[in-house]
């Protein structure tokens, strides 16, 4: 039975939302450490590293740097190490994570450098470890800088995921790609268009009102 095309819309939608879901959540459980420690091992950090820090910010610059596309192609064999294959959604999922995670994990440093530097004193004048400090100060202080760099990351995987349906990625950029351009239907490529909008700012207002709850508290 030949699919409708509201099928393949509601199927290249499901898989968009794989793609963003899994490279963000790959992304945060990475970035998270790793934003700690370029935060700790910077100059006047809890723990200053230089051996430690530069290395780290320049690996991360580097991929920061690569225009995704290129990214992509450049790490299939790597790609087809982990995901068994270079072509498809959980193929996707492996340059969108390593592209997130350098994205994120500057993101998240930022957001700590913003917490207010006597609230770490005080935990240090009340004997709090370094692991303390980073992971029961640093973390829940910054929770609304953290929650709106997620969200900005998750509205670039969306437009990072219509780029990978081009080369097979699958997803709503794949579905307007193959009918709206290759087959010239005007109307599936203005549908695939507005459904990204509609998704980017449901992702945008949600990570508005998250940030704005985690203040108030």
């Amino acid at each position: 039975m030949t699919p409708t095309l509201q099928d393949l819309f509601i199927e290249a939608a499901w898989e968009t939302l794989m793609m963003v879901g899994g490279a963000a959540a790959i992304a945060v459980v990475i970035g998270l450490p790793l934003a700690l420690v370029l935060h700790a091992t910077a100059r006047g950090g809890l723990a200053q590293n230089g051996f430690i820090n530069r290395p780290v910010g320049l690996l991360i610059n580097a991929v920061r740097s690569t225009p995704f596309i290129i990214l992509m192609v450049a790490i299939v064999p790597f790609t087809r190490l982990v995901a068994g294959t270079s072509i498809g959604t959980t193929a996707a999922i492996v340059p969108l994570a390593l592209a997130a995670t350098a994205f994120i994990t500057r993101l998240f440093e930022s957001a700590f450098s913003e917490v207010d530097r006597g609230v770490v004193e005080a935990a240090r004048a009340m004997g709090a470890t370094r692991m303390q400090i980073l992971w029961k100060v640093l973390v829940p202080e910054a929770m609304p800088g953290l929650i709106a760099s997620v969200t900005v990351t998750l509205v670039s995987l969306v437009g990072f995921s219509a780029m990978a349906g081009a080369v097979g990625g699958g997803g709503l950029g794949d579905l307007g790609i193959r009918f709206g351009y290759q087959r010239f239907m005007p109307e599936v490529m203005a549908s695939v268009v507005l459904i990204l909008i509609l998704f980017v700012q449901g992702l945008q207002s949600l990570g508005d009102w998250l940030v704005r709850r985690v203040r108030r508290r």
